[in-house]
């Protein structure tokens, strides 16, 4: 492959990466696309798990051989059997030029256990190319060729080191991306889900409810006196009170198999559960209830709990299941209940509801707020 030939294929490949669209498909087009370009029979990408002390395969692309997934659940090889893997996960090149890949054969007698590997798949040769992002050793790029194929000569090891940074160019996009949707649904302060994701997950589990008659619970709580704390001991406190609070939602939420806990905004808190019955939601919200009133700061927390296991009437949409939680946790934070509210066990609690949609037509929720 030529010059223009060699362009075309890195162009090639940095394409298919940003088409991908998940991190799955978006190695196993990098992989692709680096054996097209070094005329391959084989390419692999191992991420370097530092905490393992091992070298993880990622997929395995082209001619695979017997034991060789495309997409291997745990096929891994402890670093220490490839000593010259050392030069680069050390990062060595920081003072002297970027990282290079070099070749290996199956008839080289350099050390380690590449040859063997090479030999034992019927392979001739390889090259391999560190992966590195952000300065730092992030994994590996692995091509090889069959045997009776041409062996890879330094030429091919550096333009394997090229592929390998447009691979990690791909990779740290893919990375960004994922970061930003992660962002997207996340409540910066307290690192919960937002109210975006609460409406996501709300209107899948309601789907589910009226497929399968899963129970869908919701649960929304109502930090006490947080104007208080930020008031007399500033914000920076008062930031600290609704991070402990969100930790003791998210310690109480973890007894719900599969439950989301999330910051609505403000004071305001909710947890989302679907399978797990009304009587179990009612009594995690208990102990909500219990651990926030032992908080160093703050006043202790108003719950309100609306579920489909009570009887609160058709719920044909989040919207109503949410003026329920609302009107709940609108009269325990009204009679300051130690305990939660729960809508259909407290009958009043429905009628409130259901007057305050009588009057707010398509109003959003936020009118109990305004109504304290």
């Amino acid at each position: 492959m030529g010059v223009d030939g060699r362009l075309r294929a890195v162009v090639a490949l940095a394409q298919a990466m940003a088409a991908a669209g998940t991190p799955r498909d978006s190695v196993r087009a990098a992989a692709r696309g680096a054996r097209l370009a070094m005329d391959g029979s084989f390419a692999a990408i191992s991420a370097w798990e530092r905490e393992r002390g091992l070298l993880r395969v990622l997929v395995n692309e082209g001619e695979r051989r017997a034991g060789e997934e495309e997409f291997p659940e745990d096929e891994s090889y402890p670093v220490h059997d490839f000593p010259e893997i050392t030069e680069f996960l050390h990062e060595r090149w920081v003072g002297g030029g970027g990282p290079h890949a070099w070749v290996e054969s199956a008839v080289g007698d350099r050390p380690g256990r590449r040859g063997d590997a090479l030999r034992r798949r019927g392979r001739g040769t390889c090259v391999v190319a560190p992966v590195v992002l952000s300065g730092r050793a992030w994994g590996e790029l692995y091509v090889a060729r069959d045997e009776g194929l041409p062996d890879f000569d330094e030429g091919d090891a550096e333009f394997a080191a090229v592929l390998a940074a447009v691979v990690a160019a791909g990779l740290a996009q893919n990375e960004r991306l994922e970061e930003a949707r992660r962002l997207a649904f996340t409540d910066p302060l307290t690192g919960l889900a937002n109210r975006r994701a609460v409406d996501m997950r709300l209107d899948e589990a309601l789907e589910e409810h009226r497929r399968t008659g899963t129970v869908v619970s919701l649960v929304v709580c109502d930090l006490n006196g947080l104007k208080r704390v930020n008031d007399t001991l500033g914000h920076a406190t008062g930031d600290r009170l609704l991070e402990r609070f969100g930790s003791v939602l998210s310690l109480c939420g973890a007894m719900l198999p599969g439950a989301l806990v999330a910051r609505l905004g403000g004071d305001e808190f909710c947890l989302v559960s679907a399978g797990p019955s009304a009587d179990e939601v009612v009594r995690v919200t208990g102990e909500v209830c219990v651990r926030a009133a032992e908080l160093e700061l703050g006043e202790g927390v108003a719950c309100g709990v609306a579920s489909t296991g009570d009887p609160i009437g058709p719920v044909k949409s989040s919207r109503r299941l949410f003026r329920l939680a609302d009107a709940a946790q609108y009269k325990a934070k009204a009679a300051r209940s130690k305990e939660p509210v729960v809508a259909g066990r407290d009958t009043a609690v429905v009628r409130l509801a259901d007057a305050a949609a009588a009057r707010e037509g398509k109003g959003e929720r936020r009118r109990f707020r305004g109504r304290q």
